[in-house]
């Protein structure tokens, strides 16, 4: 026999119910919701898919499409190097979501974020790499729904000339400083020093000029596509700084107009800084958006405005994204 229970029952003059605190439904798990009695118009609440069933007298179906779970890999833009005895760019910030795999500076893994199957419009851009100018840019953020990864901190110009704070740090040119990354999501960059050496730019999984003065801190890797893949490393520092791995550009050699390298597209690395004598930096890599969800679960429209690609791994699909800014949607 079915129970009603309530506070209290007032006589009201209007056509239908009113109920002036939260309808609580019954509460079933799959298996108990289909070994019921139905009768047409019956409403449930199902455990199991965390939303509403009714019963047409036939079958149950959802009252509300039931969300589904996206793991996500989210790398802004690298910052381009320092100019004139430069330090390296710092890698972009490195968010991730997927299994057990870590997001950048020392962060844990994610939680997956949801998205509804009724055409309801989410955010994705792809931050663009720093270019490289006197001093330098940052890199630019990358975005999927309210998931934000911060570009990369530009290396330092000049003699002395520090750092900037980003996704990851940059590094100082030389005898400057080198700047912080962002929290869960990458390093700082290193000090530079005499004699035209520059820091290293930060990366997602270590600080610039951890392994040598001028070298790039290197990035994470991440089988979300379902290969093992390098992102996120800082850009070496003037003085021939090797770049992170995971993208980073190397720095110029300490020789008059060297030409840093640049941080490789799609990445999120860090540029190399230029050389004494206004050597050019490099520019930052591009970075990426990666999605992956149960096929089962629905399908995923791509607006205008966004370069993508679609791929299947096991029982998931995999939506890339290289370039642009939209809006996508699930069904």
């Amino acid at each position: 026999m079915s129970t009603l229970e309530t506070n209290a029952i007032g006589k009201y003059s209007g056509n239908n119910v009113s109920v002036d605190d939260s309808l609580n439904l019954k509460s079933y798990t799959t298996a108990q919701m289909n070994a019921l009695t139905a009768t047409a118009g019956d409403i449930i609440f199902n455990s199991t898919d965390g939303v509403p069933y009714f019963y047409n007298g036939t079958s149950w179906g959802e009252l509300a499409p039931a969300p589904i779970d996206i793991s996500y890999l989210v790398i802004a833009g690298g910052a381009s190097g320092g100019f004139n005895n430069g330090g390296g760019g710092g890698a972009g910030g490195y968010r991730n979501s997927y299994a057990s795999e870590t997001s950048g500076g020392g962060g844990s893994t994610e939680t997956p974020t949801t998205v509804l199957p009724d055409g309801t419009t989410y955010t994705v851009t792809v931050g663009a790499g720093g270019t490289q100018s006197n001093p330098g840019n940052n890199g630019s953020n990358s975005i999927f729904s309210s998931i934000t990864s911060t570009g990369g901190g530009r290396g330092g110009s000049g003699n002395n000339g520090a750092g900037v704070i980003g996704g990851s740090g940059g590094g100082g040119a030389a005898g400057g400083n080198g700047a912080a990354g962002t929290s869960n999501q990458g390093y700082a960059g290193g000090n530079g020093s005499g004699g035209g050496v520059g820091g290293g730019g930060g990366g997602a999984s270590e600080a610039g000029s951890t392994d040598a003065a001028s070298d790039g801190g290197d990035g994470l890797s991440s089988l979300i596509t379902g290969s093992s893949v390098y992102r996120g490393g800082g850009g070496g520092g003037t003085n021939s700084g090797t770049g992170g791995t995971g993208g980073g550009g190397n720095g110029a050699a300490n020789s008059s107009g060297a030409s840093g390298s640049a941080g490789t597209a799609n990445t999120g690395g860090g540029g190399g800084g230029g050389g004494p004598f206004n050597g050019l930096a490099g520019n930052g890599g591009s970075g990426i958006v990666i999605l992956r969800y149960a096929t089962a679960d629905g399908t995923i429209s791509v607006g205008a405005g966004l370069t993508s690609s679609s791929a299947t791994d096991g029982s998931d699909t995999v939506v890339t994204f290289t370039a642009g800014t939209g809006t996508v949607s699930f069904a």
